[in-house]
């Protein structure tokens, strides 16, 4: 199984070629792409056509579900922003942190774009899909 951050699936649902919309569209034949409960939200609130949102909220609830967040995650979420941020780091957003946190504990693959999962890679042994800035 891999996790696909939001940035992919924006790109993927706008119809956007690039190697990471090429690695989702494999693992989806394949069967192996799984969605966190935020990377879900995020997705869903950016649809503005009731039609396509409908559509894109059915095929997604097709893929393995996954709740990214609760009290364990939380504190594992904070000790790993505080990790990076010691070494110079800091991280845009909250959900990324939670994202990547929960990809580590599960030693779940992360296919992403955005460049805030870098550190995470560099730095806290989270696994990219994709080399990290390809």
């Amino acid at each position: 199984m891999i996790l696909v951050d939001t940035s992919v699936w924006i790109d993927y649902l706008n119809g956007h070629q690039s190697p990471h919309t090429d690695a989702l569209d494999a693992g989806l034949v394949e069967g192996i792409v799984a969605i966190g409960d935020l990377i879900f939200l995020e997705i869903l609130q950016g649809i503005r056509n009731d039609r396509e949102y409908q559509l894109t909220r059915r095929n997604l609830l097709t893929l393995d579900q996954h709740e990214l967040f609760g009290k364990v995650l939380a504190e594992k979420s904070a000790a790993n922003f505080r990790a990076l941020r010691k070494k110079g780091l800091t991280v845009r957003k909250t959900t990324d942190v939670i994202i990547a946190t929960f990809c580590i504990e599960r030693a779940l693959p992360l296919l992403f774009v955005d460049r805030d999962f870098i550190p995470f890679v560099e730095h806290l042994g989270l696994v990219s899909v994709l080399p990290a800035g390809r």
